[in-house]
């Protein structure tokens, strides 16, 4: 592809931030080039991100309505599974799912909620409810803490 011909079409999620993509220049050496991104690639992104946030109304729903823990909503927010929720807190997968469940949630140890709380960011407080309003991936900070101190 020619330098010129690199996509610049707007409308992408990362809000500002360019790719690098290669291009051939005149004297036919390649050469990075900024792009915006290109219209494939950003419908394919909006799509992913769409069912993000659908699996997360539906984790906040199932808090909301008793079937599910606030554990169940963050792992989710976080975009999360058992496994990485295990490696993050050092809990089994089957301790995870029980948390994960209203009604083994009820009266958990303070050690574990403030465990929970650091792994997904947030407070104590903040663990033992979710947002009234749904949340949009995008618009939530995504910083963790491996149990080891290791940053993502």
């Amino acid at each position: 592809m020619k330098k010129e011909d690199v996509p610049q079409h707007s409308g992408n999620l990362q809000n500002g931030v360019k790719e690098i993509q290669y291009a051939v220049d005149e004297k036919g050496n390649y050469t990075q080039v900024k792009s915006v991104g290109w219209k494939p690639k950003n419908d394919a992104l909006k799509q992913a991100v769409n069912l993000i946030d659908e699996l997360i109304e539906d984790a906040r729903q199932q808090v909301i309505s008793g079937n599910k823990s606030p554990v169940f909503f963050y792992m989710h927010l976080k975009q999360m599974d058992y496994s990485i929720l295990k490696q993050y807190t050092g809990f089994s997968k089957i301790r995870i799912k029980k948390h994960c469940r209203n009604k083994a949630f009820n009266n958990p140890d303070n050690n574990i909620l403030k465990k929970y709380a650091e792994c997904f960011g947030i407070t104590v407080e903040q663990l033992k409810t979710v947002p009234q309003e749904p949340v949009k991936s995008l618009d939530y900070n995504f910083n963790f803490k491996l149990e080891n101190n290791q940053t993502d």
